[in-house]
């Protein structure tokens, strides 16, 4: 009973630090973020992107890299975008950049994971593009495109005003106020998410031992770095098969790679594991709600092909050039989470900041009118599951921290 009762301490305390960890980024991501969403208007990406193939995919890579991390979001306006006219290539190229490329999860990558990881993960979400690209330009499914188009006909049109001029609007409160509204939303859309990650991340790291690890990922151990080729693709497939099991979304499942790679799990399985939010019965639901089953079947096709490819070129190219990176580094579970250093300094600038927006948003400018941006439909039943889990991880975190300092 003591020993249960001290790793449930460190499983809160080590939840509690990670997010403590993350926390500056997080408000900077969201920021960020919703900034772009508000300044840069849906339309204005169609209407920028045209019809030409490779100029449209080059942008919606680009307009994905300036989207939200959200999956639920990110699929709602990869939705949006083709059926107003953007190409299958470039609809996919929006989706992979929205969810793999954007600024928000680099910066959280590189909190936990290192300069390694940030980079495997852009260059792999551009391979992920490249190849899905390729694997579109070879198949060549004009009949499932076609089909795609003629399930979303009957949808209401979400057209969104691009009259106004960024450059006044950002001069001007109300729309700093409409950055208020929409960071809230951003928030609203994760912190399901990241509560449950996050709790997860400190209670695999206080009680799942490493031999569950090294059974679960072939040959993997502390130390361990030369697998052999049937090895790493194990890792490659079993990653995407973790994610689906802790489905939290690609921000709340950072710690939990980070935990991966720390108990031997090969760099190319960690960036699988990364990788697989968009490989997951959830997304695969939506996806065939707008497009039909046979196309979500074809885009999990693509994007499950995309990433063995990516993840094998990552870790084969990393390795070639000496870049791999040492499980060593990663040391967040023996860090001292709340001492005085930039974090604590950061955190607080970005807690103001955060405030500040608030006040503007909740209490300066009740009136202010924004455009909510579409999201993609959430199971309610899912959607359920995850509020309440949170709410028990909150009475879990909060239980352990008071065994940790006051039992």
């Amino acid at each position: 009973m003591d020993n249960f009762l001290k790793q449930w301490g460190e499983a809160a305390y080590t939840t509690t630090g990670f997010f403590w960890m993350a926390l500056w980024a997080f408000i900077l991501g969201y920021i960020i973020s919703s900034m772009i969403q508000i300044f840069v208007t849906e339309k204005r990406m169609q209407k920028a992107m045209g019809e030409n193939e490779d100029k449209s995919m080059l942008l919606g890579t680009f307009f994905g890299f300036i989207s939200s991390s959200c999956s639920f979001s990110a699929l709602a306006g990869t939705k949006s975008i083709f059926k107003k006219g953007a190409s299958f290539v470039s609809s996919i190229a929006f989706l992979l950049a929205s969810t793999n490329l954007v600024i928000e999860l680099g910066i959280i990558i590189s909190i936990f994971l290192g300069w390694q990881f940030v980079v495997g993960e852009y260059v792999g979400g551009i391979l992920l593009i490249l190849i899905c690209w390729l694997l579109i330009r070879i198949i060549n499914p004009k009949k499932l495109i076609e089909n795609a188009r003629k399930n979303l006909e009957n949808e209401d049109n979400d057209a969104m005003d691009d009259s106004k001029n960024w450059k006044k609007q950002i001069q001007k409160e109300d729309s700093w106020a409409r950055v208020a509204k929409k960071y809230k939303m951003e928030w609203q859309m994760v912190w399901k998410d990241v509560t449950v990650g996050f709790t997860i991340a400190g209670i695999v790291a206080a009680f799942v031992p490493d031999s569950f690890f090294q059974t679960l990922f072939i040959n993997s151990g502390q130390g361990n770095t030369d697998f052999t080729f049937l090895e790493i693709l194990e890792h490659i497939i079993v990653g995407p098969v973790a994610a689906f099991l802790t489905f939290i979304g690609s921000m709340g499942n950072i710690p939990l790679a980070a935990l991966l790679f720390g108990k031997g799990v090969s760099f190319a399985g960690v960036m699988a594991f990364i990788f697989s939010d968009l490989v997951v019965f959830p997304v695969l639901r939506i996806n065939a709600k707008y497009y039909g089953w046979k196309m979500s079947l074809f885009i999990l096709f693509l994007l499950f092909t995309a990433l063995i490819g990516t993840a094998l070129s990552l870790h084969y190219s990393f390795d070639l050039l000496g870049m791999l990176p040492d499980p060593s580094q990663v040391k967040i579970e023996d860090s001292e989470f709340f001492k005085i250093d930039y974090t604590f300094f950061l955190n607080i600038a970005f807690l103001a900041i955060s405030g500040y927006l608030v006040y503007l948003g909740f209490f300066k400018k009740k009136d202010v009118k924004h455009n909510m941006s579409e999201m993609a439909p959430k199971s309610p039943l899912l959607e359920s599951v995850l509020k309440y889990t949170a709410f028990i991880c909150y009475a879990w975190l909060a239980g352990g921290l008071i065994v940790k300092f006051f039992v």
